[in-house]
């Protein structure tokens, strides 16, 4: 993983922290001999969101930690959920957020072959049996946590026999739901996991990488762990709800004649408040038409992120900073938000938008005077070329900054008082001009010659407003959206009955200015940089939507309060 560039950031946990001493323990004792092996696996049935984020830092960082490699594999074992759009999109974002695979990019069904070769494996050692309940036998017979599940009427069947239906399944003799292989375990077995569970089942589906070569697919808890021993992984690192998994990932390992023996690990699993971390959930919002797609900036997909102007530095100092846990935690919006304003300051171009213009008219100004105003596009960074702010007799402010009758605590514009404009002048508003419904049209203000920059009035008058502005006459007009949370409450799971997550949706979640007034010089304004917009916000163009002709700036994160 690229280390990201976070000078000001609070201090961190070690991002590897428990797994971390485990890899080095197992090196220590010659546990493991040979290089570290990790892998980032997931199901291509949708695109990935902010949890896998982490995880994607967790393993590429743990490998290289190492100087061993990370594999991305797709675990793509269910044709009816896949697609080849979730395979390009996923290698997108991993590729984004910095990680690098290299050669290792393999897929599930690279091993159907071994993975049915083993499967017959385990019918010859009696360790496997094709069953033929119907799917509610099924759950019947399994029992739940309360009562022992009971032998399938076809647990004794010969070794003959089951390999014999294995191989008909196989040949598409049989329709879905007839048949299934499951493994001969122990059906009393306080794990569910362990009660005989089902190593195949047929899906006569077309499969998006090997077409219709099989009709019959290796269920995922199988496929997982023996995917796992091809590829020589050493530290198969997984979330919490796996946990209850990891005897049937290891009976598999130790049942099988398998090329190497990984273990599992298991760490919590990443929850947000303000966000639904789950695909099935985040799919519904997709296919429902309430967001604008799997990218849209509201989202806690990568892709979304990204669109919104999130760089991949945000994300894996957010990684780093909730560092991993093995306890169930609800890490709250605002750390993500700390993390990406601290990423942000960093490297964003400084520049002016007025989102909600009011225009002020400087009367002791004539009327084509046009001046140039330098000023620095980084504090800290004096090495890049200033921009220009032309200065002219009419300009916009914002309308929050403007009250005709202001408390004592209000130090903006307003009749009588002064302001100073941000690298520029002191105003001073002497007339408000209204239209015939009593709507402000445009403030007159005088400005002082000699307050350029900075500098104190000449008679040491003390102004203690600063406000945002930019040129009437030499502006651009954009777009700009500004986004507030997804969901309206911490844990949008909680719902009243006979409602579901989507009741708490936010429906102020999305607000577009569309004619904003911004600075000249983001006319030419890249994707590649993002922007603060002085006391408003960091913002960046919208990778999608916006063009040269039509400008759309998203916000990516609001200024910290009191900023």
């Amino acid at each position: 993983m690229k280390k990201a560039s976070t000078p000001n950031s609070k201090p961190t946990q070690d991002s590897a922290n428990f797994l971390k001493q485990i890899i080095e323990k197992d090196l220590e004792t010659k546990k493991v001999t040979g290089p570290i092996v990790t892998r980032f696996p997931p199901e291509p049935n949708g695109y990935l969101h902010l949890g896998h984020a982490k995880s994607i830092c967790l393993n590429f960082g743990l490998a290289a930690d190492f100087n061993g490699r990370c594999h991305l594999r797709f675990d793509d074992t269910n044709p009816e959920t896949e697609d080849v759009e979730y395979v390009e999109s996923i290698k997108d974002d991993v590729r984004w957020l910095g990680a690098d695979w290299k050669d290792h990019l393999y897929f599930a069904s690279d091993y159907f072959q071994q993975l049915y070769d083993w499967a017959e494996y385990l019918i010859q050692e009696n360790k496997a049996y094709v069953c033929s309940l119907k799917e509610e036998q099924l759950r019947e017979y399994r029992g739940d946590f309360m009562k022992p599940g009971q032998d399938s009427p076809f647990r004794t069947r010969s070794v003959e026999e089951n390999l014999d239906l294995f191989r008909r399944m196989k040949a598409g003799e049989f329709a879905e739901g007839e048949h299934v292989l499951r493994a001969k375990i122990d059906m009393k077995s306080p794990n569910m996991n362990m009660r005989d569970p089902l190593l195949y089942r047929i899906r006569k589906v077309r499969h998006h990488r090997t077409g219709d070569a099989w009709c019959i697919y290796p269920m995922y808890d199988y496929a997982h762990p023996l995917s796992d021993a091809i590829e020589h992984v050493t530290h198969s690192i997984c979330t919490l709800e796996f946990q209850d998994h990891r005897p049937f990932y290891d009976w598999c390992i130790e049942n099988l004649p398998v090329p190497a023996k990984p273990k599992q690990y298991e760490f919590a699993r990443m929850n947000m408040t303000y966000l639904v971390m789950s695909k099935r959930k985040l799919l519904q919002l997709v296919k429902e038409g309430l967001v604008m797609g799997w990218d849209d900036p509201r989202m806690p997909t990568i892709s979304g992120m990204r669109r919104r102007g999130y760089t991949p530095e945000c994300l894996q100092l957010f990684a780093k900073r909730i560092g991993v846990a093995k306890a169930e935690s609800l890490i709250d919006f605002e750390i993500l938000e700390g993390c990406v304003r601290d990423t942000l300051d960093e490297v964003s171009h400084r520049a002016m938008a007025v989102l909600n213009p009011i225009k002020v008219v400087i009367d002791n100004l004539p009327e084509n005077h046009r001046e140039e105003i330098q000023t620095a596009r980084h504090p800290k960074k004096p090495e890049l070329e200033k921009r220009i702010l032309p200065f002219t007799k009419e300009v916009y402010i914002d309308a929050a900054d403007f009250m005709e009758n202001p408390p004592s605590d209000f130090f903006r514009l307003a009749p009588g008082k002064e302001v100073r404009l941000r690298n520029a002048y002191v105003i001073k508003c002497k007339e408000v001009v209204k239209d015939a419904a009593g709507n402000i049209e445009k403030l007159i203000c005088d400005y002082d010659v000699a307050t350029l920059g900075g500098k104190p009035t000449q008679d040491g008058r003390k102004v203690k407003g600063i406000v945002h502005w930019v040129s009437a006459t030499e502006c651009i007009e954009a777009e700009v959206r500004l986004f507030d949370r997804l969901f309206s409450v911490a844990d949008p799971d909680i719902v009243s009955e006979g409602k579901d997550f989507k009741s708490n949706l936010n429906p102020n979640s999305l607000k577009v200015i569309t004619k904003a007034k911004l600075e000249l010089g983001l006319r030419d304004a890249s994707q590649n940089i993002r922007y603060q917009f002085e006391r408003v916000g960091y913002f960046a163009l919208d990778s999608v939507d916006s063009k040269p002709n039509n400008i759309i700036f998203n916000q990516v994160v609001e200024l910290a309060t009191g900023h």
